[in-house]
């Protein structure tokens, strides 16, 4: 049986739930939220990238007409927060540390009024040496980016899999180089921004537009040093986030103290240039030095792998994207003994953070170069040493990953076929490159404690309308869709009328948010399952008015009806409101749950981190001009190990 054969609406084209409000206009952005009373934040960036704050004198702008708050750390309670190590703060406390790092911040009545403040500020600085190469930070002498540390070593992992003195002593080639990631920003169309308002109640309302929602919440409400209950986020519309919008900058909180000084809603928005200075945190630059051992045959022997990571001036997210560049790549292919020494390294630039694959691509880049190196040294198409190599189904990597599903083979088939890899290979041409690459990245990841769930309620309205309540938020990749399709197909409505709420909050159910390519497989599952619990209250008041037995019941098409005996049907519109009449106002509610089959990694990082993997392999053909060093694609295939397709583009 087909996909479309098995599924009604699921794998189905169907219109985005978004799309028509993207395509009028009605979508609301950050920018487009407007609150009674708004002002508008601007914040005064440090030009040093480092120096120590002597003192700062907002006196003159305090005194600018229109201007309603001026705010420093002073203003703070100084409390240091981040996602893995707790060393940043929403406003500079007696040092800046980067270039673009937040000294302190207005809010006005406008812009050009917010701007001129921010200008009347005078900082008393006395700038100090800094670093700005993660190789030279590590130096005895270096200057110290953070006082309290010893060094400006953040993580440094060490760890060993195996025998790899003798696995390299067993290899018949060895291979080694280095490799070096630049540095990307993810140029999302829309910055990143909030709206902040403080109630008398001592209650925070933050709208932004973030992949990651309760993480905010969390830490905002840590930063602050208020409980949860009184940091309510509301997601907005999101203009793309690939990592970006991860919550680990620090515009919300700068809003917040903000609002609550001015005792006024007000919006903060990057502009396109603090984006790039200091906004978004780009992906973690790495030096990634490859080692690796072939038999003969081609299999891989060992393996060893040191990478100096730029963490920046703040840790973020690069402690665990570190991780993941050092490891992950070690569930793509079979082999035993691997080393590992990786460092996470501070220095006087703007804090690194998640991007789009979280390190993967980084370290795939330079071990698959590798294998093309060892390819080269054996004799032996590039194409086999991979599917000589390839992860299979019950693999379990070096550090406990277990493979339950992988069609990486089946990809590199794929891949040779499309590309017409074998002619082009025995056809060899001038200046004209072949190359081959295989990739492997997670399902959800169980870093943020023992859990890497998400959950959902599911409201069948008395029209026989479903509602979906989740926290997961839309950040254009079209989950949403995806959720509604697989609620509907659990139903069986169509999917027309299945709804599904603005991620809040205080009103949806928690759930961890876009990250590590979770949402579709963690988040549509609790959706299934919330439709499952939903579709047995159905059957039992259907059952109840058709004179059946529940479990002789089928829904389809907004109707349930008896198995074999059609004609004998109600609408879910019908069964709703008998529910509600006949249970004193009992309206049919359901919730479900799903926390992946991972296990949260032990002190030495070993753990399934992940309930499932997926898998691709890619090929081009280039063509390099020797003179300009120009490089044109002229082909490029990807076979990628999706699963089943809930929302075909």
């Amino acid at each position: 049986m087909t996909q479309a054969e098995k599924f009604s609406v699921v794998g189905k084209r169907v219109q985005r739930v978004e799309g028509f409000d993207k395509v009028t206009g009605d979508s609301e952005y950050i920018a487009d939220i407007y609150l009674p009373g708004m002002l508008v934040g601007k914040v005064l960036r440090s030009p040093f990238p480092h120096a120590r704050i002597r003192h700062i004198d907002t006196s003159k702008a305090e005194k600018l007409p229109g201007v309603r708050a001026v705010v420093t750390a002073e203003d703070t309670i100084k409390r240091p927060w981040g996602a893995f190590f707790a060393d940043q703060y929403i406003l500079s406390v007696g040092k800046t540390r980067y270039v673009g790092e937040e000294v302190a911040a207005v809010a006005a009545i406008d812009a050009d009024t917010a701007e001129e403040a921010i200008d009347l500020i005078e900082v008393d600085r006395e700038p100090l040496p800094g670093v700005f190469d993660a190789e030279e930070a590590m130096q005895d002498g270096a200057p110290l980016v953070h006082d309290d540390k010893l060094n400006n070593i953040a993580m440094h992992l060490d760890l060993e899999r195996g025998n790899v003195a003798q696995a390299f002593a067993e290899s018949d080639v060895i291979v080694e180089d280095t490799f070096t990631s630049m540095p990307q920003w993810h140029c999302s169309i829309e910055t990143i921004g909030s709206v902040a308002e403080y109630a008398t109640s001592g209650k925070y309302t933050i709208y932004m537009n973030t992949q990651t929602l309760f993480n905010a919440r969390y830490r905002i409400a840590t930063a602050l040093g208020v409980p949860e209950t009184d940091v309510r986020i509301i997601q907005s519309a999101v203009g793309g986030g690939f990592g970006g919008k991860s919550c680990d900058d620090n515009n919300a909180l700068v809003a917040a103290v903000l609002t609550k000084k001015a005792r006024k809603p007000v919006k903060l928005i990057n502009t396109r240039e603090e984006e790039f200075l200091a906004g978004c945190r780009p992906r973690v630059f790495m030096k990634i030095n490859v080692k690796m051992g072939f038999k003969k045959n081609g299999r891989i022997r060992a393996k060893e792998l040191k990478v100096i990571a730029d963490n920046g001036a703040y840790s973020a997210k690069a402690p665990a994207i570190t991780g993941v560049a050092a490891m992950r790549h070690d569930t793509c292919y079979k082999y035993s003994d691997v080393k590992i020494d990786a460092k996470l390294v501070y220095t006087n630039k703007i804090p690194t953070g998640a991007f789009r694959g979280f390190g993967n691509p980084s370290a795939e880049w330079a071990v698959e170069q590798a294998i093309d190196l060892g390819a080269h040294a054996l004799g032996i198409d590039p194409m086999e040493i991979a599917r000589i190599n390839a992860a299979e189904v019950g693999y379990v990597s070096p550090h406990g990953n277990r493979v339950t599903s992988c069609e990486l083979k089946q990809c590199l088939d794929m891949t040779e076929k499309m590309i017409d890899w074998k002619s082009k290979r025995a056809n060899k041409r001038a200046n004209i490159g072949l190359g081959l690459a295989c990739t492997v990245h997670v399902s959800g990841k169980r870093h943020f404690g023992d859990y890497d769930g998400s959950s959902a309620t599911i409201k069948i309205n008395e029209d026989g309308k479903a509602l979906i309540l989740s926290g997961e938020g839309e950040c254009g990749q079209g989950v949403h869709t995806a959720m509604c399709q697989i609620a509907a197909e659990e139903l069986g409505v169509p999917v027309e009328d299945v709804e599904i709420s603005r991620a809040d909050t205080d009103l949806t159910t928690f759930c961890l948010g876009a990250f590590a390519s979770r949402l579709t497989y963690v988040s549509g599952n609790a959706v299934k399952n919330a439709a499952t619990n939903v579709k047995q209250q159905l059957f039992e008041q259907a059952a109840e008015m058709l004179e059946a037995n529940a479990a002789d019941l089928m829904s389809r098409d907004g109707r349930i009806f008896v198995k074999g005996a059609e004609g004998k049907s109600l609408t879910v519109s019908d069964v709703a409101r008998a529910r509600l009449f006949r249970h004193n106002g009992a309206p049919i509610v359901g919730s479900g749950s799903f926390d992946a089959d991972s296990v949260l990694p032990d002190s030495t990082r070993f753990g399934n981190e992940s309930g499932a993997y997926n898998y691709g392999a890619q090929a081009a053909q280039v063509h390099v001009d020797p003179e300009t060093g120009q490089v044109q694609i002229l082909q490029f295939v990807v076979a990628s190990d999706c699963g089943t397709v809930i929302y075909p583009l």
